[in-house]
């Protein structure tokens, strides 16, 4: 698995950018649990971390990507600036690295390619279309799922 954030906006220490502990894929992967509305790592692992490896403040510029694994520590820090900072993070998955419990990450589902044709022919609209493409009660990925912290 392996994310890529891109920059839609200039990131900047000032406007809070995208922060990653170089060499933390290594460690394997470090239990994650809520803190207020937030998901994060073990304080206490990461500042562990952090006193053996180094902190890099990835500043990027408008369009820039940030190809990265998926066990690399990473944060952003509150944007108190004037300036947005908007980015897309997309995350990718082998289909061999299915998840076997149930998660709040969708699991592996094959895409059945159809033609054109047969979309049309079902005769839903561009906006019914993305309605139910964009329809909160069959999106998995936004319900909130409680991580059992470590023993």
């Amino acid at each position: 698995m392996l994310s890529v954030f891109l920059a839609i906006d200039p990131c900047t220490r000032e406007n809070g950018c995208m922060q990653v502990i170089r060499g933390s894929h290594k460690l394997g992967r470090i239990e994650h649990g809520f803190s207020g509305e937030q998901t994060g790592a073990d304080p206490a692992r990461v500042a562990e971390c952090l006193k053996r490896m180094e902190l890099v403040f990835c500043e990027m510029q408008q369009g820039t990507a940030l190809f990265f694994h998926a066990n690399l520590l990473h944060c952003s820090a509150a944007n108190l600036s004037e300036h947005p900072r908007w980015g897309l993070i997309c995350c990718y998955n082998a289909r061999h690295n299915d998840p076997f419990l149930d998660h709040h990450h969708p699991r592996y589902t094959p895409l059945v390619k159809v033609p054109a044709s047969e979309i049309k022919a079902k005769g839903i609209s561009p906006t019914q279309a993305a309605q139910r493409f964009l329809s909160q009660d069959k999106d998995n990925t936004t319900r909130r799922t409680e991580v059992p912290a470590a023993p």
